[in-house]
């Protein structure tokens, strides 16, 4: 089972005098970036949202918000009435004009509107880490949905490369006698005298030199592998991204023994469909 690391997370609570909304969008990364945007008045609790996310999301660039929106009379703003009269009462010595236009002047000015520093209700807090839970979840039943997808996608490729490896083992024989014909033909063409025991030796040597069943046998495995390892329990990209890392290396190195077109053309199959399981391994969390 893997999971994708591109994710969307969304939960909202309904309080008597606001609505919050708890929102959380996930993409690809090597670690966890976690990017939060909270409201001041919720920010002394912005460490234990940092671990509750770090927590159950392990990897990924991660933006989390909170929004607030009053649904009712809740303001943290009040008019200072004795500094805004005071200032009026300046303003009508200095310039003339009614009471409207002086308010407007007055409550510009410095401390006209005093702010009360509101203190988190740590039973509203409790509502909302609940909701900020359920937005996590929200978001890993995507990241899963979306790892389904990424495991059918690296399933077809994996059956393709084997087939295609298939093709290379049958082709094996075929290869070795084309690369011994060329090479009795190369020296025939020299018209020189050979010894035919000492050829035979050095035309073994020579094909053993590019000999590919090690290669066969290990690529075999490391398909394996990586198919047993998207089965397991836990999500690993890193780990599906050195046995890929593996499978490239035996292909390139069958790829500089064949020494055969036809072979080099499915080996060229095979490095096509490992790029494609790179290159979607880099989503994987």
């Amino acid at each position: 089972m893997i999971y994708s690391m591109t994710g969307y997370g969304k939960s909202v609570l309904q309080l008597p005098t606001k609505k919050i909304t708890i929102e959380l969008k996930s993409l690809n990364s090597k670690n966890l970036d976690l990017n939060a945007r909270m409201p001041s008045i919720y920010r002394e609790k912005e460490l234990s949202v940092r671990k509750i996310l770090a927590d159950k999301l392990v990897r990924g660039k991660v933006d989390f918000s909170i929004y607030v929106e009053a649904t009712a009379e809740d303001t943290s703003t009040q008019i200072n009435t004795p500094v805004v009269k005071q200032y009026m009462s300046q303003l009508k010595d200095v310039v003339s004009g009614n009471d409207i236009e002086l308010l407007k002047m007055a409550v510009r000015f410095p401390d006209a509107l005093n702010t009360v520093r509101e203190e988190i209700d740590e039973t509203e807090w409790e509502a909302i880490e609940n909701e900020i839970n359920n937005a996590t979840n929200d978001l890993i039943n995507y990241r899963l949905n979306e790892g389904k997808v990424l495991e059918q996608d690296f399933n077809n490729r994996i059956v393709t490369i084997n087939e295609v490896l298939e093709q290379v083992v049958a082709m094996d024989p075929e290869r070795v006698e084309s690369v011994r014909e060329r090479l009795r033909k190369g020296v025939e063409e020299l018209k020189e005298k050979y010894d035919e025991n000492r050829f035979e030796q050095e035309l073994v040597y020579y094909i053993e030199k590019f000999d590919i069943t090690e290669e066969k046998v290990r690529l075999n495995n490391h398909l394996n592998y990586f198919t047993e390892s998207i089965n397991s329990k836990d999500s690993n990209g890193k780990k599906l991204g050195f046995i890929s890392q593996e499978m490239g290396r035996e292909i390139n190195t069958i790829g500089s023994k064949s020494n055969y077109a036809p072979m080099q053309q499915l080996v060229v199959q095979m490095k096509d469909e490992l790029e494609k399981i790179k290159e979607q391994l880099l989503n994987v969390l």
